[in-house]
């Protein structure tokens, strides 16, 4: 059985809108709700920091930090589980004006060499209202979704990722200053197909093995199964040939493709323009031609079905975040879906205004109200 970590009790300092917050927590459902700007999905993003990354927002660490302080952010966490305890720390300190801080990341009170370290320990999933335009939006956005579903699994992608981009950001910098020396060249074209290609691989067996998790989900369930591919030109011959044969391909590629770069002044072939195509099982129809409510339900059941995978591969269960989730789902959604996380057995933190959307967990869940930087048990 995976380990149910959960969080047990969470302090933030100068995040967002709580100068200072102390929180008690349980295992299982946490429920927070309050009107709109009363800072749930702060909250939940101060969760989102126990991974790597810049949390579900993806903003600056400067953004993160509570608005007239100069001294950083703070986010301090006690996570228990069968395998223990742990305390959790991470956040900035305040830096030179107009430079961005570093996040730092302490494991009981010890300097973690990287925010990869977490992955050790716990794994967050969350699934929030910006991503409703998922599969209408840019393949960037899909990308960075897919790699997040990755790195949840494969602990190393989000470092495979960091050096292609750095590579990839040499290359460019060549490109557009004209540069002709053959040998810079080659030796960041050979370090952009080394990792360019792991990152194909692993994107591609995240597929594989998600699309195996959705498949033993009931045809007829609340949630429709989707269908997943990758379209890429890497992707498209992960399958057909050995990882040394493809990096040559690509290294090949990318060398021969040197002038109609300069042209175009950025790198137009490998992993960071690859998409994720996603249709509707059931309808037999692409996302992006689906309704609103289905597109909705598609996104959950890939969620519920990664959080399932997450825990199969890693041996933890992950903690959820699913912000004003049950606005946009039906009743019957809403008992499914809350029916399905008590069999997950992760801490999940939900948000809504109102507390009726969440009536089935009265009883089994804990209930907290939010008002403007303040928490309290609910009523």
């Amino acid at each position: 059985m995976p380990d149910a970590v959960h969080i047990s009790k969470i302090s933030l300092t100068d995040f967002r809108n709580y100068p200072a917050l102390r929180l008690d927590l349980a295992p299982g459902a946490v429920v927070l709700t309050g009107e709109n700007g009363a800072g749930k999905t702060n909250l939940l993003e101060a969760v989102s920091f126990l991974s790597p990354g810049r949390g579900l927002r993806r903003a600056t660490y400067a953004e993160v930090a509570r608005e007239g302080t100069g001294n950083g952010f703070a986010v301090s966490t006690k996570l228990g589980g069968p395998r223990g305890e742990w305390t959790v720390g991470t956040g900035t300190l305040g830096g030179e004006a107009g430079a961005e801080p570093t996040r730092r990341v302490r494991i009981n009170g010890a300097n973690a060499r990287s925010a990869d370290e977490l992955l050790d320990i716990v794994r967050v999933i969350w699934l929030t209202p910006s991503m409703d335009a998922l599969f209408t939006g840019p393949a960037a956005d899909r990308r960075r979704f897919l790699d997040r579903l990755v790195l949840a699994i494969d602990t190393h992608h989000g470092q495979r990722a960091l050096d292609y981009e750095k590579a990839m950001r040499g290359r460019n910098r060549l490109l557009t200053d004209n540069a002709s020396d053959k040998r810079w060249f080659d030796a960041i074209e050979t370090q952009m197909a080394e990792t360019g290609v792991a990152i194909a691989a692993a994107r591609a067996e995240m597929v594989r093995l998600l699309s195996a998790m959705i498949e033993k989900q009931p045809a007829d369930g609340p949630f429709p199964r989707a269908e997943l591919a990758l379209e890429g030109s890497l992707e498209r011959l992960v399958h057909e040939m050995p990882a040394v044969e493809i990096e040559e391909v690509y290294r090949r590629a990318l060398a021969d493709g040197r002038e109609r770069d300069r042209a175009a002044g950025r790198t137009l072939e490998g992993p960071h323009r690859s998409d994720l195509l996603v249709r509707h099982g059931p309808k037999q129809k692409a996302a992006e031609y689906c309704s609103t409510g289905e597109q909705k339900a598609l996104l959950v059941g890939i969620v519920l079905s990664h959080a399932r995978l997450s825990a199969d591969m890693s041996g933890i269960t992950p903690i959820l975040l699913l912000d004003e989730i049950a606005a946009h789902l039906d009743p019957g959604r809403r008992a499914a879906l809350f029916s399905i996380l008590e069999e997950l057995g992760s801490q999940c933190f939900m948000t809504g205004t109102e507390r009726a959307l969440f009536s089935a967990l009265e009883g089994k869940a804990q209930f907290l109200t939010v008002d403007h930087g303040q928490v309290s048990a609910a009523g």
